[in-house]
């Protein structure tokens, strides 16, 4: 695992940076950090990667375009001539990904080799890889939600037919994406319900897991798991600002 190589590293990091600018908190050290991130997309996003759920090898969608999220917010909070030419980058980015990366029915699918879809797909547009009312986002969301919803919670992706596939529970990071994506929308309703929905998975000493059996409501996986908890304060303190709202989409 670490000589894996994830391309996605690299824009997350991206998007931190970018954050910590916007609060006022960067310095050269920092700027220098994003250079070298920018630097890595720049010479290693064509390669194949192990993606954000550490599998295989494949030219991952969310990869390039987290990436391409990443290098569009440093840009624009750090402009100058460092930066000048990574919105071209993160452009150029895109429009491979849509290339090679996009569904014949129009969402994104995991990889160009891979047409089902990932619960993954919801964050780029989070990030603002793109907008989350571009028609290719909005095809994502509805086919994320035909073929990973169940019973409110949120599977990350199907696995092929086997044992893996059958006990997969519901990645609970994923709930809190969809319901963070609902709320960028302005789906007050469904925001709040697919928040609530997650949130009440928490196990006895109110830790998340990685996973929920929805059918035998049990917690699954790894136990706490911090990025769970993360998203869970994120969603929580973006749902709670206003916003407006539109027609509910369920």
């Amino acid at each position: 695992m670490n000589h894996q190589f994830q391309l996605d590293a690299p824009g997350e990091a991206l998007l931190l940076f970018a954050h910590a600018a916007r609060l006022g908190r960067d310095d050269e050290t920092v700027h220098q950090a994003a250079r070298v991130a920018a630097r890595a997309v720049a010479e290693r996003w064509r390669e194949p990667d192990a993606g954000v759920w550490e599998l295989d090898d494949q030219h991952w969608t969310h990869s390039r375009l987290t990436c391409a999220a990443g290098l569009r917010a440093y840009a624009a909070v750090r402009p100058g001539p460092d930066t000048e030419r990574w919105p071209g980058l993160a452009d150029r980015l895109v429009a491979d990904a849509t290339r090679r990366c996009l569904h014949p029915s129009g969402h994104w699918q995991r990889s160009s080799s891979d047409d089902r879809v990932d619960a993954a797909l919801l964050v780029p547009p989070l990030r603002g890889a793109l907008p989350a009312d571009d028609p290719r986002s909005l095809c994502t969301l509805r086919a994320i939600t035909d073929e990973l919803a169940e019973d409110g919670y949120l599977f990350r992706f199907r696995q092929g037919p086997g044992r893996l596939n059958d006990y997969e529970g519901a990645f609970l990071l994923c709930g809190f994406w969809m319901a963070l994506t609902h709320h960028r929308l302005g789906h007050v309703t469904d925001a709040a319900r697919w928040f609530e929905r997650t949130r009440a998975s928490v196990g006895p000493p109110g830790l998340f897991t990685e996973e929920f059996d929805v059918v035998q409501r049990q917690l699954r996986g790894n136990v706490p798991q911090a990025f769970v908890h993360a998203l869970l304060m994120e969603a929580a303190t973006t749902l709670a600002r206003p916003t407006t709202p539109r027609e509910e989409t369920s």
